[in-house]
């Protein structure tokens, strides 16, 4: 069972990003505020559940949450900002549209930059020990899940559907066959070697 929260005498928001890793498509990022009272067996880091476990929790999280935000930052700001500025970035822009402000911030990893004045604490698997990281990793998981397959309908090709934008072979050997399409990280290593060394 998670942890509810690190401060318990605060308000505390939890915050995770999804597709970082990913060669396509925006970077997610969640910010979510808990109530005292939060209980729910099956939460847990996002990747640990299934996509059905997911998609049973995001409509709890979203209802039972006191606040929640989900933000993105896309393709062409990764690329000029890198992919960790952007995924900061996309925590500040969740924690932006909060309704609840607030008063402590736990995040999922190590690196974050200072959000206004208020205090906050970096949680290396963070989204496996508290409830509000892994309420956040869940919705942006889920969130950008859903874009994902929104996009996949423009560009059926590379099966975004399925990978989600991940570098999987078939993503890979998509791209070196289709090409990079406009939703496509061009800062990011796109072709595997040995397909440059194949098809140069």
């Amino acid at each position: 069972m998670l942890e509810l929260k690190y401060k318990t005498d605060s308000i505390e928001a939890g915050c995770d990003e999804a597709g970082r890793g990913c060669l396509a498509g925006p970077v997610f990022a969640a910010a979510v505020i808990l109530p005292d009272n939060f209980s729910n067996r099956l939460l847990n880091d996002s990747k640990q559940l299934t996509e059905k476990q997911r998609e049973k929790l995001r409509p709890i999280i979203e209802q039972e949450a006191l606040a929640w935000a989900v933000a993105q930052v896309d393709n062409h700001e990764i690329d000029r900002i890198n992919i960790l500025n952007a995924s900061i970035l996309a925590m500040h822009k969740a924690l932006d549209t909060l309704s609840l402000r607030p008063e402590h911030i736990i995040i999922d990893g190590n690196r974050f930059k200072q959000y206004h004045e208020i205090p906050y604490l970096c949680i290396v698997k963070g989204d496996g020990k508290y409830m509000s990281i892994a309420a956040a990793s869940i919705l942006a998981k889920t969130h950008r899940d859903e874009y994902m397959q929104k996009i996949h309908r423009e560009y059926p090709g590379y099966n975004w559907q399925k990978n989600k934008g991940y570098p999987t072979s078939e993503h890979r050997n998509a791209i070196v066959q289709l090409g990079i399409t406009d939703y496509h990280r061009s800062s990011f290593n796109l072709i595997d070697k040995q397909y440059k060394l194949e098809f140069d």
